[in-house]
């Protein structure tokens, strides 16, 4: 895991010795294993295992006496020095939108004088937490070392709202899982002031009065080809990095060659590779890295790696043989995996299949994963993940992000009656209702969702949120099964909705998720449309569980790319028009021109069909692999110590779904995840932080949850 923190306080100094830590009556503290990249009297520290070109610092040479001028970046960032010193100089004067344009995924720090700025991205992948500490404040881009520094406990009423409503803004608030550790909002930045806080936001905001002034969608579609293409080349420019070095070759093995005997150690493959699943979010990826002009992967290519063939990585889950019980068909796994050989059929593509069973479920091998920064459903799926990703490449491609960024959310149809566009829900709609398939109900359903986005339309911001308040307390009675899509988008269409886990929390828990959502509603608030605000959401949500999936799966010396979660990209695909977003197919239509762009038009047929069947199916079959583990985690559960849920409900829950019964398996794996990570969280040993001045006690001190009684929201 790697991280960046530093802090702010109202002394000048604090007396360090080298600036290396906060100094207090001769006592020091520092991050283990950090990198100081500036000293007193506010220091920033990189934690982990960085690159030496992931970190640079570029300074502003000033008057002697002026205040110091300078800007560390992190990550991968596509700028040149000069576009980092010009970014530098506009954010000086107050342009801080400039800090988060460059191509890339990283987090930037300016410091000028005694002042601050640490800008958040767009989607919310690279997240800035900060808590009060020192007569200051503390910042960092992960919550557990900063809530090491201040020893905290945690906060049970987070945990609730992040199993009742895990897409809601308001229930979630500012915090975290740690009580005192608090989060910036995604499209923000954290300002402080010799200690002093303050997070503004470097996003327009669109009203709600006046319609935004449509983008050309030829045009809107080139801007998504120019980013995805700047976010590619920004990875592909950057140097190469050889695994280190690992227990060497034990030779030969029968059925392993070379690839997969370094898998098998533990070491990805040296260079540049991606994900190849068949789906058109990664296949664009591939062939954007494989066919750039000039960049490794090219034949006639002119860069330092000319002639590189760019390995593709795609997933052949044999446990889901025979699974079309689970809604999943022996000719859609061979279709997906068709597509994935038609496009790796390309000469500079290296195509490598990794072929798993039973041992790469979901749910399998729960006991040896890692302490992660937060819980997040990827967690019982990080094993099936590290499984892929160790055949993978140094520097690895995923198409995650996709779907949440360029696919329009539901609650979009009610933006677009708000701006008077009847006539583009027609296809949506009629889309809904042909997936009903040929029944009576199929009938009702263009009425039923024209009158459900038409109420969002007519529902204001408080009313919203107090409705689906008053609402809440009931999510675990009467709980229906799974939705079909109808019904999704259906439920889609509120200001809020409960996450499938809610239906097995216990009342007390809704009740104070419910006060939560209360309380927010009254609340002055930068109020945006329906669609727009549950994108915003549903994609915040997303980055987080990449985050996390990116902990839980690491494998050293990897760097996994996902550039749609890039800030360029994010911003590229906002200027979509809705009318262009909410068209079936609309993802792989976008991707398709993105493509055609670069040059690429030989696609295989079936491009851009859903490939949600076999995840589907597999969780399903992992369940019932995993039902016995999955009892004993819940023989006594801390999370119905700390009140949220009663464990004989959910042990029924999981027998009942292992049997096949229709019943949310996310809401099941959010509830898995969560018990796992307080686990690992309560067990685990050593502390982030170092010297005589070091906190005594790690976060969750003495190791203990909070009983029942004292959850509060």
């Amino acid at each position: 895991m790697r991280w960046l923190v530093g802090w702010s306080s109202i002394a000048a100094s604090f007396g360090t010795v080298g600036a290396v830590g906060h100094r207090s009556e001769g006592r020091t503290v520092q991050p283990v294993g950090s990198q100081l990249l500036w000293g007193d009297p506010d220091p920033l520290w990189a934690v982990g295992d960085w690159r030496p070109d992931e970190i640079r610092v570029i300074t502003v040479a000033t008057p002697v006496g002026a205040p110091v001028t300078r800007l560390a970046v992190l990550g991968c960032c596509g700028a040149t020095d000069e576009q980092l010193r010009v970014g530098l100089l506009a954010a000086r004067g107050g342009a801080l939108r400039h800090l988060t344009a460059w191509s890339g995924s990283y987090t930037a720090v300016v410091q000028i004088g005694r002042r601050i700025t640490v800008a958040g991205d767009l989607a919310g992948a690279r997240p800035v937490f900060h808590t009060p500490w020192a007569n200051g404040t503390a910042y960092a881009t992960a919550a557990l070392p900063l809530a090491d520094l201040i020893e905290a406990q945690l906060d049970i009423g987070h945990l609730a709202a992040l199993l009742a409503c895990p897409e809601t803004p308001e229930a979630l608030g500012d915090g975290t899982p740690y009580a005192g550790v608090k989060r910036i909002p995604p499209g923000h930045a954290l300002i402080l002031r010799e200690g002093s806080r303050e997070i503004t936001g470097y996003e327009a905001v669109a009203s709600l009065a006046v319609a935004a002034a449509q983008t050309d969608p030829v045009s809107a579609v080139e801007g998504v080809r120019d980013a995805l293409v700047e976010a590619v080349r920004a990875r592909l420019t950057a140097p190469r990095h050889a695994p280190e070095t690992l227990p060497p070759d034990p030779g030969p093995v029968p059925g392993m060659g070379p690839a997969e005997r370094r898998a098998a150690r533990g070491a990805p493959v040296p260079g540049i590779g991606s994900d190849l699943s068949g789906g058109s979010a990664s296949a664009t990826l591939a062939l954007l890295a494989a066919g750039l002009p000039g960049l490794p992967g090219t034949v006639l290519g002119h860069g330092t790696g000319a002639g590189e063939r760019l390995l593709a990585v795609t997933f052949n889950d044999l446990s889901v043989q025979g699974a079309s019980a689970h809604g999943l068909s022996a000719q859609d796994r061979e279709d997906e995996l068709e597509r994935a050989r038609a496009i790796a059929a390309d000469p500079r593509l290296h195509h490598v299949v990794v072929a798993a069973g039973d041992e790469a479920l979901p749910y399998a091998s729960l006991e040896s994963g890692p302490l992660t920064d937060e819980p997040a459903p990827s967690l019982v799926v990080a094993e099936r993940h590290r499984r892929r990703l160790a055949a993978g490449s140094a520097d690895h491609f995923v198409g995650h992000g996709a779907r949440q960024v360029l696919d329009a959310h539901p609650a979009r149809l009610a933006d677009l009656l708000m701006d008077r566009r009847r006539r583009h829900l027609l296809r949506p709609v009629a889309a809904l209702a042909r997936a009903e398939g040929p029944s009576t109900h199929s009938l009702f359903v263009p009425l039923a969702v024209y009158r459900a986005a038409r109420r969002l339309a007519r529902t204001s911001y408080r009313t919203g949120l107090e409705t689906a308040a008053s609402l809440l307390p009931e999510a675990n009675r009467d709980a229906p099964g799974l939705d079909t899509p109808a019904d999704a988008s259906l439920a889609s269409l509120a200001w809020s909705r409960p996450g499938p886990a809610a239906r097995w929390l216990t009342g007390e828990a809704l009740a104070e998720v419910s006060v939560r959502l209360q309380e927010a509603a009254i609340r002055p608030a930068s109020v945006q449309r329906p669609g727009e605000a549950r994108a915003r959401a549903a994609l915040a949500r997303h980055a987080a569980d990449q985050r996390i999936l990116e902990q839980a799966s690491e494998i050293r010396s990897q760097r996994l790319h996902a550039p749609y979660l890039d800030n360029q990209v994010v911003r590229a695909a906002r200027a979509l028009p809705e009318s262009l977003r909410v068209q079936p197919g609309a993802r792989a239509a976008i991707l398709r021109r993105v493509l055609a762009g670069a040059g690429i038009h030989d696609l295989p047929p079936g491009w851009g069909t859903p490939s949600q069947a076999t995840s589907t199916a597999a969780g399903r079959i992992g369940l019932r692999t995993a039902l016995p583990d999955l009892i004993a985690l819940f023989d006594a559960p801390l999370l119905a110590d700390a009140g949220l849920i009663e464990a004989r409900v959910v042990r029924k829950a999981l027998r009942a779904a292992s049997e096949g019964e229709p019943l949310p398996l996310d809401g099941l794996a959010e509830l898995a995840s969560t018990e796992l990570w307080l686990r690992r969280l309560v067990t685990r040993r050593g502390t982030c932080w170092t010297g005589t001045a070091a906190p005594r006690q790690r976060a969750v001190a003495g190791g203990v949850v909070p009983a029942r009684r004292t959850l509060q929201a």
